[in-house]
């Protein structure tokens, strides 16, 4: 029977754990159509995250040596433990759909890599967005290196590869996240694609959460997501120096967008003078001076 690891990493997460875990814990087909481990890796959370976690009998409880500042190092110690055939990596403040996995078993021979769709909740927003992007077939096949090339230059079309869309064989799990920083995944992402075929799911099979206090919209995070994304896609330049220009340019994209969403306007076009020349672009730095409040009540601006 098909075994399914599951890594999910949290600090402080006593809050939404609970309904994280349930989410996955309770998946139909469990047991009958495949098997499921669940590994939760606390980052030596300060609240009561781990009595929490000591109510729930069917996950492995684990800890990492000291508070490492980001969900990174106890990614791989979930990966050095884990025994399933499949990998899925969850935050603590994502849901499942509970049809998650049984949609997946039939695509299990189609690529090393799945992904899939999901739906956006956002709190500040009270929005909830479905995201598919290939919804006029039921799967979407990516060739070797499709994936790693659109992810390696920062492109936003092409697959969907937010984390807990990512559903892996175990022959991959020697890949690594990085501990430098200990919160960025964009080179692990790249790495993981690099050399493989890989396919899309169109359904949307879990819930992304997103709120202000989310590190994906953290100060610090940005930017050290940054800086070493930057200093990761110059290891490519000499291989692929297209790809590496479009990533450096849209890498001062994304972190002008960041500054434009949290209004400061003056690093927002700071970065956005080094950001692909498109109409997209000059529309960001025109309303940087007036409409900006407009545009991000109307358009999802980052994230």
């Amino acid at each position: 029977m098909i075994r399914f690891s599951v890594i999910m990493t949290t600090y402080n997460g006593s809050a939404t754990i609970s309904a994280a875990l349930d989410s996955i814990l309770n998946q139909e087909g469990r047991g009958v159509n495949f098997e499921l481990e669940v590994f939760v890796v606390d980052d030596h959370s300060t609240d009561n995250t781990l009595e929490v976690l000591a109510s729930y009998k069917d996950i492995q409880i684990l800890q990492t040596k000291a508070n490492t500042g980001g969900p990174n190092t106890g990614r791989n110690i979930g990966l050095k433990a884990c025994t399933g055939d499949w990998i899925c990596i969850a935050d603590h403040d994502d849901l499942w759909e509970p049809f998650k996995l049984e949609k997946l078993l039939p695509h299990l021979d189609a690529a090393p890599i799945l992904t899939s769709g999901y739906t956006l909740i956002d709190r500040q927003k009270g929005t909830e967005t479905v995201r598919i992007r290939f919804p006029e077939e039921p799967i979407k096949h990516f060739p070797a290196n499709a994936t790693f090339a659109s992810k390696l230059s920062k492109s936003k079309q092409g697959q969907n590869t937010y984390l807990g869309a990512i559903v892996y064989q175990s022959s991959l799990k020697h890949i690594l996240f990085e501990e430098e920083h200990g919160m960025v995944d964009f080179d692990w992402v790249v790495r993981l694609f690099e050399g493989q075929h890989s396919a899309e799911i169109a359904e949307s099979l879990y819930i992304r959460i997103v709120e202000g206090s989310n590190l994906s919209l953290n100060p610090r995070y940005r930017e050290i997501d940054f800086n070493y994304s930057m200093s990761f896609a110059a290891q490519y330049k000499d291989r692929y120096p297209a790809l590496h220009k479009l990533a450096v340019r849209r890498l001062h994209g994304s972190r002008a967008r960041y500054f434009y969403l949290v209004g400061d306007m003056k690093q927002a076009r700071q970065f956005l003078r080094k950001a692909p020349l498109d109409l997209k672009t000059v529309l960001y730095f025109v309303t940087s001076y007036v409409g900006a409040n407009w545009v991000k009540k109307n358009f999802n601006i980052f994230g």
